[in-house]
């Protein structure tokens, strides 16, 4: 699944979201937590700096952005200063606010938070403060936003709905979009609030509520993974749904489809600094990926590592496609190395090779039988990793070393010997060739460094003159002597 979402994110392209919902503005102050006042017990916190960040719908077309799509928002402002930094931090990310209307008869939404920091690290909220009017929107002001949401659909190729229970995503401004949406055939994606009526948002695409919400819409308590799927079967049948998705934080997230189809999607552990802004993530990276044309399936399983990357960051933030690529690439050398899942067809190893030279990484490679693998081998393969970011090994298959070593070898059938490797830190892929020499497969891998060892001379490297022609290196790594496949196997049968 890695290298299948390493592909999703390298096509994701630059698809146009249309967000709707709740616009906010997020206010942080830091500072250090130093002592109890004087005046009340309460702590005293000496701030330090203060920072402005959108939240909300905001936050959605924020992250968006952040992730290269083109973003236009629909909601409302305050007539005040805040609705015109709003408008002024949205124009300065390329976000498309003219769908974002002044409404003179509320104030713009503000959470401020304090974050206070414990001897100078560790920093925690200590408080927030939120500054919001709840009510619905006006009949006027709700027509006037459908009406200029209808127009913005018009060129857009999802629509995001971001509903946090501040007045905008009223009924009848719902019905509007989503019967628009269906009518253009473009999906809609809604992040529920919390209620036990969720009637307005019915005939969307899908929902994504978390497990609190999913529960009090459907009556029911989620402990389990039976009761979690009957309540997304639930959701999706009586609000006629394409999918219903329902996020279980560090459980990950939960699929009920049309089709019949109903799967769990478990997260990786991380390291968690705060929620905030989790469900935001969730939403972008998933309406992002169903725009770019990506299924359900893949499109919550990028975006469960999206939202992990974010609860490891203080305060709602945003992650590049550089930051889940590098995630998504740091994780697979840890695989389970029982599983083989670095040994790859030369198809897929091109791909993982492109996505790392993407990011910046060379490659290294080498090959060799590997027959019984001995201290040596490991101190070659550790040298041979010590000159690029990744090293591929290219190992004869059984065919090969018997062509080369003789009838009696190998020792060890194929799988074991790539077993054996996968183990190794050292060693990132592993690829089988069958001809004699590894040429074939060394055109195919192009490595920025040829490693051989030191018993070779460069003119004698099988493919050097193919890699310095591009440019590439050669590296000769130490000779250990007294390791050897043959001397072992003479010891071990004297023995």
């Amino acid at each position: 699944m890695s290298a299948e979402l390493i592909d999703l994110v390298q096509r994701l392209g630059q698809p146009r979201v249309l967000v709707v919902g709740d616009l906010m503005l997020d206010r942080y102050v830091w500072g250090d937590a130093e002592r109890i006042s004087q005046e009340a017990p309460v702590i005293l916190l000496h701030a330090d700096r203060r920072e402005e960040r959108l939240g909300g719908a905001s936050s959605v077309a924020t992250m968006l952005r952040a992730l290269g799509a083109k973003v236009a928002l629909a909601g409302v402002v305050g007539d005040d200063a805040d609705g015109g930094r709003i408008r002024q931090m949205l124009g300065d990310l390329g976000i498309d606010h003219e769908g974002v209307l002044n409404d003179p008869a509320r104030p713009s939404t503000v959470k401020e938070r304090y974050i206070g920091r414990a001897q100078h690290r560790h920093p925690q909220q200590m408080i927030r403060v939120d500054y919001e009017d709840r009510r619905p929107l006006s009949d006027t002001l709700t027509t006037e936003l459908l009406g200029v949401a209808q127009h913005l659909l018009k060129k857009s190729d999802i629509v995001l709905i971001s509903d946090y229970d501040k007045g905008v995503c009223t009924t009848q401004l719902l019905s509007g979009i989503i019967s628009s949406a269906r009518a253009m055939n473009l999906r809609t994606l809604a992040d529920p609030i919390r209620s036990s009526d969720y009637r307005r948002y019915h005939g969307c695409s899908a929902m994504t509520p978390n497990r609190l919400e999913a529960g009090l819409a459907t009556g029911r308590t989620l402990h389990n993974a039976g009761e979690v799927m009957e309540a997304a079967a639930q959701l999706r049948e009586q609000l006629d749904l394409e999918a219903a998705i329902i996020t279980l934080d560090k459980d990950g997230m939960a699929l009920k489809h049309r089709d019949g189809r109903y799967k769990l999607f478990p997260t990786r552990a991380r390291q968690v600094y705060d929620i905030t802004g989790a469900g935001d993530m969730v939403m972008s990276v998933l309406g992002m990926a169903l725009a770019a044309g990506a299924d359900y399936e893949s499109a919550i399983a990028l975006a469960n590592v999206a939202g992990g990357l974010e609860v490891e960051k203080i305060g709602v933030a945003t992650v590049t496609r550089d930051e889940i690529l590098r995630d998504l690439l740091r994780t697979r050398p840890s695989r389970d190395p029982q599983n083989n899942d670095k040994l790859l067809a030369w198809d897929a190893l091109r791909r993982e090779l492109d996505s790392r030279r993407r990011m910046g990484q060379r490659v290294a490679f080498t090959n060799g039988c590997f027959d019984l693998l001995h201290a040596g081998h490991v101190q070659y393969l550790q040298e041979a990793r010590a000159q690029a970011d990744v090293l591929v090994v290219g190992l004869n298959s059984d065919a090969s070393v018997r062509g080369l070593k003789g009838p009696q070898r190998p020792v060890q059938p194929l799988p074991a010997r790539a077993r054996v490797l996968a183990a190794l830190h050292a060693v990132d892929f592993i690829a089988v060739f069958e001809e004699a020499t590894p040429l074939e497969l060394i055109t195919a891998v192009r490595p920025d460094v040829l490693v051989k060892g030191a018993d070779y001379t460069r003119d004698k490297v099988v493919g050097g003159d193919f890699v310095s022609g591009y440019g590439g290196r050669i590296h000769l790594a130490t000779f250990q002597d007294g390791f050897s496949t043959s001397s072992l196997l003479e010891r071990l049968r004297a023995a």
